[in-house]
Formats: C-alpha cells, structure tokens, sequence
C-alpha cells in the first residue's frame, strides 16, 4: 500500500461556505488541547488502512469478512494499484464482492501527492473504482493540509459526492489541517504514525467543534500491552474511528486482531 505511509451519504453542508469564506480569513489558532472523554454513546469502530494485496495476503482481507470483524469495521481502503490500476484485478474484484456481501464498507484509494495530482486524473480512476469494485467511497491519501490548497480539495470531494449516492470521502491528511478541511469530507484522518508520537499527541482545538464520527486515528507500533492506553487517547482526543496494530505498518494483521475486534465490536468504553 505505497500511498497509506505509516509515517505521516454526500458531502456534509458548508462546503461551499468554506470556499466562499477563504479570502481574508485569518489563520486558525494555533492552540492545543484535550477533548473530554467522549460518551459511551460513541463507539470506536475500525478503520482499515488497507491490506497488502490479495494475492499476498488473503488472510487479512479474509478476516474482514467475519461476522464478529465485519461488524466492528466501518471501513477499509482497497489499493490495487496506487489506485484502481489500468484494467480490473480478478483478485481484488473477488476480495471486493466478498466484502461487499459481508456488508463491509470499501473506500477506493486515490492519491492526491500533496495536492499535485490533475483533477482529470482523480475522477477517472474514482470512475473505474466505482465501475470495476462498486466501492462505497473514497480515501484521498497523501491530501493536503494548507489552507491554500483547501478550494482544490473541496472541487475533488464535491464531484466524487456527486458521482453515486452515499458516497463516504476520508481525507487521508495524518495531522491537523487548517479547519475548513473538516468541511470537504466525511472523515478526516488526523493521525497517522507511531504509537511513540500518539501517547504524548495533542488535539487541535478547533476539532471540539465537531463530533468524534467525523475524525480517525490510524497508529502502528502499539504494543500488546497499551493497547487500553491507545482506546483511551483516541476517546480522550475525540475520534471515533481508528487502527491500532503492533506492527510497523498497515499491511499485516495486528497481532492482536483477535482482541481488537472483540473489544471494539462490543462498543468497549475505556
């Protein structure tokens, strides 16, 4: 999953607000600080960055399709090949309608490359990723998080909600970007890294303003032992979608998958 790095229904209303109110706005502050932890009434739910290929790995695609997985997944990310590839792939097309039938969400992956990407390009591979996988939405990886770039970003996220009905957009971004990006999509991920980082992160203060359905959280390198600790930041920092796995990276089942699952399946309040 080259795009996903470790390291780093339709659009929700006043995205044309946002456009509209860029000129003359002055930055977003620049404080931090800590939610209150959320209500039990807000579940953590996963958030799959996406396996390594199906081929390669038919077991991790396989576990999403259990009852007890699929039912605490809210989605996963398909990258055939740093996006929908030139032709379909019989392999991706079968883990697709499997997951399809097990009624787990997929987002088809188109990489924004910081904000360098032609808008052409975006829409013709989000057309063949509905036309080949019948995906339920999009993850824009490696988007953008300056201001400036916010009116290009808002022009992708409007035509891909216009494409299909219910269509889910995440903003795969890994920080905090300037707030009006909360505005373009579904869901933004405002962190992806380390579990060294995300013990000691911070929130930005302008996401209390939204509800935690609206933010993810992807972490690697979480040891067996904090994982409790990791259900805790992402309550206490207001997200309520999230990937938590001991290993370097996303392309591998957590060693803990078991777990994982079973604790946020049941809707765990920590």
């Amino acid at each position: 999953m080259p795009h996903l790095r470790p390291d780093g229904p339709g659009r929700p209303p006043g995205a044309a607000a946002a456009l509209r109110d860029l000129p003359g706005v002055p930055p977003a502050p620049e404080g931090r600080r800590q939610h209150p932890p959320q209500p039990a009434e807000t579940p953590l739910r996963l958030a799959v960055p996406g396996y390594a290929h199906p081929l390669v790995a038919p077991v991790e695609w396989g576990e999403l399709t259990r009852p007890a997985a699929a039912g605490a997944v809210h989605w996963t990310v398909l990258d055939v090949a740093g996006g929908p590839g030139a032709r379909p792939d019989p392999h991706c097309l079968e883990a697709a309608g499997r997951l399809k039938s097990a009624r787990v969400r997929i987002l088809g992956m188109l990489d924004l490359r910081d904000g360098r990407r032609p808008f052409g390009e975006l829409i013709t591979e989000a057309h063949r990723f509905l036309e080949w996988y019948r995906v339920d939405g999009f993850y824009l990886g490696r988007c953008p998080a300056d201001r400036d770039l916010l009116p290009e970003v808002l022009r992708v996220t409007t035509t891909l909600g216009a494409l299909a009905p219910r269509t889910h957009v995440v903003l795969g971004i890994g920080t905090h970007p300037y707030p009006g990006y909360a505005e373009a999509a579904d869901q933004l991920v405002t962190f992806a890294g380390p579990w060294a980082d995300y013990r000691w992160s911070q929130v930005a203060e302008w996401t209390a303003e939204h509800p935690a359905e609206r933010f993810c959280h992807l972490v690697h390198g979480v040891p067996p032992t904090h994982l409790d600790e990791a259900m805790r930041v992402a309550r206490w920092q207001g997200a309520a979608s999230v990937f938590f796995t001991d290993r370097t990276g996303w392309e591998a089942l957590p060693g803990y998958w078991d777990d994982l699952v079973s604790r946020l399946g049941q809707g765990v309040s920590e």
